[in-house]
Formats: C-alpha cells, sequence, structure tokens
C-alpha cells in the first residue's frame, strides 16, 4: 500500500531561481535579481554552485532511466492535489529571495497574476498554482539535484548555456561516452524535445504524475510544466538542432509562462485561505480525488 505523505521538512534550494546566465535577463532591474556569481567566500553562492555541480557530475542517461524506473511506477503516496500543495508547504526553501514567506505563498502569486493576464483560461491559472507540484520527491529522500534547478537533455554534448558550463561536467563519465558527446549523442537532427530523455526534476515528475492521473490540462499546460526550468533551451537558445517544428509552438507557451514564474515579486500577500475554493474548483475540473504519486 503506498505511505501517507511523511511528516518530514527538507532544507531545499532551488538554484534555478537564484542564477540566470542568459543574455534573455539581461534587462531585468537590479532589484529584481539576486547576484549569484561565484564566490568562495559567501555561503549561499557556495551552495548553488555545488548544488549544480552534484547534479552535473550524477545525472547520467543510466542514473535518468534509474530515477524514472523508481517514480513512474507512481507507489510513494496518495493523496489530493490540495494536500500534495499543502504539504509542499513544509519545504524549507532557502533559494527563495522571500525566506519568510511560504512556498504556497510563490504557487497563488503565480496563479494569481496569470489570472489577471489571462482571466478565462483557468486551466493556466491551475498550472501556474501546480508547476512546483513535483518537489515533493524531496520527502522521498530524494537528493536537491534530482528535485530542483535547470534541466538539461542527456545523452548528447553538453549545451554551453547551462548553468555553469560543460566545465561543470567534468566528473560526469557520459562526457567521456562516445555514444553521448557528440552534437547530436543518441538524438537524430530535429527529433523533437519530446524525444529527449531529459535530467530528473520536479518538471518531468509531474509532468509524467499528470498523464499517469488522467489530468485535462490541455497539452499546453502540460508543456509548460514539463519544459519551465528547460533555460537552456527556452532562454540559452540551445538545442534548436534538436527541435522541431511543434516545438517553436511550445517555446511560446513556456516563455508565456516564465513571465509568471521567474522571481514572482509581489507586495500583496493572496488572501489563500479566501482563494482556495476557487483553486479547489480547478483542481476538481482538471485533476481531481485522491492521486497516485
Amino acid at each position: 500500500m503506498a505511505a501517507e505523505v511523511e511528516k518530514k521538512p527538507v532544507s531545499m534550494i532551488d538554484p534555478s531561481q537564484l542564477l540566470r546566465p542568459e543574455p534573455t535577463f539581461n534587462d531585468k532591474p537590479i532589484d529584481a535579481f539576486r547576484d549569484y556569481s561565484v564566490d568562495d567566500t559567501d555561503p549561499i553562492k557556495e551552495r548553488v554552485r555545488r548544488t549544480y555541480y552534484l547534479m552535473h557530475s550524477n545525472v547520467t542517461v543510466d542514473l535518468v532511466k534509474q530515477k524514472r524506473e523508481k517514480w513512474l511506477k507512481f507507489n510513494h503516496f496518495k493523496a489530493t492535489v490540495k494536500d500534495a500543495l499543502i504539504k509542499l508547504n513544509e519545504l524549507v526553501d532557502e533559494s527563495d529571495p522571500d525566506t519568510d514567506l511560504p512556498n504556497i505563498v510563490h504557487a497563488f502569486q503565480t496563479a494569481e497574476r496569470i489570472r489577471e493576464d489571462h482571466p478565462d483560461e483557468d486551466w493556466f491559472h491551475l498550472t501556474g498554482l501546480i508547476h512546483d507540484l513535483g518537489k515533493v520527491m524531496a520527502f522521498y529522500d530524494e537528493p536537491q539535484w534530482c528535485v530542483v534547478g535547470d534541466t538539461f537533455p542527456v545523452g548528447c554534448k553538453w549545451a554551453d548555456s547551462i548553468v555553469y558550463g560543460p566545465e561543470s561536467f567534468k566528473d560526469n563519465p557520459d562526457t567521456y561516452n562516445p555514444k553521448y558527446n557528440t552534437k547530436y549523442g543518441m538524438y537524430k537532427p530535429h527529433c523533437g524535445i519530446d524525444n529527449l530523455l531529459m535530467s530528473w526534476s520536479h518538471d518531468e515528475y509531474l509532468y509524467q504524475f499528470l498523464l499517469h492521473n488522467k489530468s485535462t490540462i490541455p497539452e499546453k499546460g502540460l508543456y509548460m510544466i514539463r519544459y519551465h526550468s528547460f533555460y537552456p533551451w527556452h532562454a540559452g537558445g540551445d538545442y534548436r538542432h534538436l527541435s522541431n517544428e511543434k516545438d517553436e509552438e511550445i517555446l511560446k507557451w513556456v516563455t508565456e509562462f516564465n513571465k509568471y514564474d521567474l522571481y514572482t515579486k509581489s507586495e500583496k500577500v493572496p488572501d489563500i485561505e479566501a482563494l482556495w475554493p476557487y483553486y479547489e474548483k480547478l483542481i476538481e475540473k482538471y485533476i481531481p480525488g485522491i492521486c497516485e504519486w
């Protein structure tokens, strides 16, 4: 029988929220982004770098296959989406610039900002609310470098725009595997990002979770969730030799979503209790009942 969600606080840093090297973000105001350049004397910056180096040293084709085998059985626990959202609130995310605000505040801020701009697209509101829900893996001893941070495909040459660059993969065995270390690696030209084996993360897990539990969120919402951390592609401009025409549409959706996800800042904290009835109706509409995680 699947276990209940465990009562175990997790300290988790999400480096994808801290370090944005892509030119796309160069014109952001200085107060919108924290400076996470390399600094040996700064414990936060070192923690970010350590997280990424662990990720880049350990995430291989074989490891991703192992994680998919482990998590895509969906036998870890059973819970409603609302209960999982509340549980996620117990994560201590040391990467959040507003560390005194619970994670659920960011979820509601993201959803509400989307709702303001897209009032008639309720599936988009729900997508904003649940987009980080895959981080529940952290309650089951999954290391944070397999849960948070930017994503990238395995099985081909590491892109220059990946955070910390190809040098950070020097201890990864796939770096030296001729099957995987060429431009195309194990893929065909323009095979489509759907056919890439992505590094394991909360993005891919939540996407697969929604498919497994027969969510009716439209395809564009599922892709927003699946690729919102794939910054080397949607912000860095890499992997165009593997993408296809459909991916150009997906790129538009992901870029639109990330306007709301990346550094959602608002002085106004949403009245979460007042908003729950609206979002509970959306959960019931698109991903109802007790789900398998």
